[in-house]
């Protein structure tokens, strides 16, 4: 098969360092399926050609597109896209969403709805210790592929939630729907070995770390509306950032 051309727009009088803009495009063409997982991906000389653009600076697009796991080298087969993971934004957005906005199929398995004691949710909630709060466990995948088991807790207000909600939507929607709009969050992001319960639910081979992540959900008042401790399988999960130098 061979490499698609595709239609790159450089512009040389933009700050915008010229291999960070060869890098976007080629992510947006991965993000939108004109690239799909396993196409090969054009030679760097043929794509520094075309583009009348250096070889250093092609070779920088693409390492940065590696790096960020979107880009695969191997040996004597050259440069192919990658397995598709999933890429979340630095932005208060579900899981749910996020497959929904790449046009993936979001499904939701619920594990268990009940109404329970935490202590550390608790406290992440500003809630009295031994408040039941309404415990929700899910497993979400892409079409038949687990992503994550994600962990939530909500105050007692939400515990008319059900179970056939959630497997229809994802939980900010529900929220939302219930006139409470999450705008801002606290979040942790690490790594870990896997439970046995975790790997046989995210599918993943023996050796294969987790992403982790906990979360505090806030209102506009400031109030925290809901508290996740989510493992994700790391080989299909990015998070992307933007940092600034202040």
């Amino acid at each position: 098969m061979s490499a698609l051309q595709l239609e790159v727009v450089i512009d040389r009088a933009s700050p915008v360092p010229l291999y960070h803009q060869l890098a976007e495009q080629l992510t947006a063409a991965i993000d939108d399926g004109r690239l799909q997982p396993g196409d090969p991906f054009e030679n760097e000389l043929a794509l520094a050609a075309r583009l009348t653009l250096s070889r250093p600076t092609i070779r920088r697009a693409i390492q940065e597109m590696v790096d960020q796991g979107l880009l695969v080298r191997r040996r004597g087969l050259g440069t192919t896209v990658a397995n598709r993971k999933v890429h979340r934004k630095a932005r208060l957005t579900s899981l749910f969403d996020d497959l929904e906005a790449e046009g993936r199929e979001p499904r939701t398995e619920v594990i268990e709805i009940e109404m329970g004691t935490d202590e550390r949710a608790a406290a992440a909630l500003d809630l009295e210790p031994g408040t039941e709060m309404l415990s929700i466990v899910r497993v979400r995948s892409a079409g038949d592929q687990p992503l994550a088991i994600m962990h939530n807790w909500l105050p007692p207000v939400h515990s008319e939630i059900t179970r056939e909600a959630l497997q229809e939507q994802g939980l900010y929607a529900l929220l939302r729907k219930r006139g409470v709009k999450p705008v801002v969050a606290r979040q942790s992001i690490g790594a870990r070995m896997p439970t046995a319960a975790e790997r046989r639910a995210l599918e993943l081979p023996s050796g294969q770390p987790v992403l982790t992540m906990t979360r505090m959900a806030f209102d506009a008042a400031g109030s925290a509306i809901e508290f996740g401790d989510h493992a994700y399988r790391a080989q299909d999960y990015t998070i992307d950032l933007m940092l600034d130098e202040r």
